[in-house]
């Protein structure tokens, strides 16, 4: 940051003569120590089971005393976080205690879901085969009529 020199104006602005009283501008450095509060990229904050055991444990023994409000000042911790783990914990969820990951969830698999696959696969196979077997049926019973009717032609003919 640079201060602004202060000169008195003199009673005769035009003329080049400045007062051997008046200090140089001077630079001042500014403040290099970081911001604790604020990061270059934010991040989400993620709990471990571990540590919402050990912070509920603390809390726990602290209320008698009246300490959780400084157990959540110096965690920098909201009480409704404190709130929803003792739910959780209550609930006996330990998955709920694990970080979750945000957005929409998985369907859980089927198990069903390969005996489904592999029932299908031999599903289409079958009708494959069925398909052929009634093409081959389809083609004796013309070579049958073709045979009926050439043996009926040499009998009517008289030809043994």
């Amino acid at each position: 940051m640079v201060m602004p020199s202060q000169t008195p104006l003199a009673p005769d602005a035009g003329s080049e003569i400045t007062s051997s009283t008046t200090p140089p501008a001077r630079v001042v450095a500014a403040a290099v120590a970081p911001n604790a509060e604020l990061t270059d990229v934010p991040k989400r904050r993620r709990f471990t089971a571990a540590y919402k055991l050990r912070i509920l444990d603390e809390t726990d023994r602290a209320a008698d005393t009246g300490g959780i409000s400084a157990i959540l000042r110096r965690e920098g911790l909201y009480s409704s976080a404190l709130s929803d783990w003792r739910g959780q914990r209550e609930a006996g969820t330990l998955g709920a205690l694990q970080p979750r990951r945000r957005g929409p969830e998985k369907a859980p698999i089927n198990p069903l879901q390969a005996d489904l696959t592999k029932a299908n696969r031999e599903n289409a196979a079958l009708r494959r085969r069925l398909e052929q077997a009634e093409a081959i049926i389809a083609i004796q019973k013309k070579v049958a009529a073709l045979l009926d009717e050439i043996d009926q032609t040499s009998a009517s003919s008289g030809k043994p």
